[in-house]
């Protein structure tokens, strides 16, 4: 069995996610355009008039893989995703192809959920790429309407490590706030920036690290204030401000006015919720809880991710998930100074929250 190839020297890939129109492509062909220095390969998972200029293409080479002017590589997904990257690896091992990450662009209609997976459930494509981040692209002008519509836009929000919103001049500013307001309650821990797309900066698209596990977890503050003063307090009823967005006191005002102003009722099948507690879970009892949980709502699961207090462990595990697969981590030593808290974020559809609450309480020692 050959050793797999150290972190440092994988292929990091970017899923780029977004209902249509929304302005993936526009986004992908700025990256094509200006991200020089770098050799990208582009999967797209649907070639046709709304895909890359044609003007950036070159020649067909063969039937999948397309030369792009500026030196990328584009392929179109018209076989299976997993066989097209081997594809790429097997090539590029050999030195026919020469790229340093990839991107893969799904169909506007896509649920990034089984793009996701095949990083995970192929060794040797889990070996030797690293899936780097989802970032998805919401329009704000049509974005409340297609999150009405359309569960595949909420699940691709679900997904997301960062959420960018296009076509902000488009809207008032009490229209974003509730599309944000919106966007937060489905998915709380990816980073919401508006975009426009001949000023982004490409370094906060590029080697995020969202799928690692070491990265902070992040749960935006507002989440908790607004929507879920429960999730916001701790479960065994410690108050304390600690360093980590514990922000349950100190934005009433902030609150109530959210409350007033932005929130029409949606009924949105994805969404999330926040466990936290600073009792220490018992390893055996947790790992049996999450081992059921994921076997009975794997499927509705999209993402989830936490850092563990565990008793007899003195520094936090790391874990997350997506769908049925999950893995974890030991992360860095508890200070002296900081008190072991347990944070954990679920994204699914129309997850149970009590039973899961409930469970988790009981894995508590």
């Amino acid at each position: 069995m050959k050793p797999a190839i150290s972190p440092d020297k994988m292929v990091p890939v970017t899923i780029l996610t977004g209902f249509l129109g929304a302005g993936k492509t526009t986004l992908l062909k700025r990256i094509l355009s200006e991200y020089h220095g770098r050799r990208i390969a582009v999967i797209e998972n649907e070639f046709g008039p709304e895909s890359i200029d044609n003007e950036l293409l070159v020649q067909d080479s063969e039937e999948e893989i397309i030369e792009l002017s500026n030196g990328c590589i584009c392929c179109t997904v018209r076989g299976d995703l997993m066989r097209t990257l081997n594809d790429l690896r097997v090539r590029r091992q050999e030195g026919q192809l020469s790229f340093e990450r990839i991107i893969i662009e799904t169909t506007g209609m896509a649920n990034p959920g089984p793009v996701c997976q095949t990083f995970f459930m192929d060794d040797e494509i889990a070996d030797y790429y690293r899936l780097d981040a989802v970032i998805t692209v919401v329009d704000a002008k049509h974005g409340m309407e297609t999150l009405d519509k359309q569960e595949e836009a909420q699940k691709q929000v679900g997904f997301a490590d960062r959420i960018l919103i296009s076509k902000k001049d488009l809207v008032n500013d009490v229209d974003y706030q509730s599309l944000r307001a919106r966007l937060v309650r489905i998915n709380p821990r990816a980073s919401i920036t508006p975009v426009n797309f001949g000023e982004t900066d490409l370094k906060v698209l590029l080697d995020i690290s969202g799928f690692n596990l070491n990265t902070i977890l992040d749960i935006d503050p507002d989440f908790l204030a607004n929507e879920h003063p429960d999730a916001a307090h701790d479960h065994d009823h410690d108050h304390s401000h600690d360093h980590d967005h514990d922000h349950e006191g100190d934005c009433n005002d902030h609150c109530s006015h959210q409350h007033h102003d932005h929130h029409a009722p949606h009924n949105d099948e994805i969404g999330a919720f926040v466990f936290r507690s600073k009792k220490a879970f018992d390893p055996e009892r947790l790992e049996e809880f999450l081992g059921g949980i994921v076997q009975v709502y794997g499927p509705d699961l999209l993402r989830y991710k936490g850092i563990l207090y565990l008793k007899g462990i003195n520094r936090r595990m790391l874990f997350q998930g997506v769908h049925m697969m999950m893995g974890a981590e030991p992360g860095k030593p508890w200070l002296s100074s900081e008190k072991p808290n347990t944070k954990m974020v679920f994204i699914g559809r129309k997850l149970p929250q009590e039973i899961f609450t409930r469970g988790l309480e009981q894995c508590l020692v």
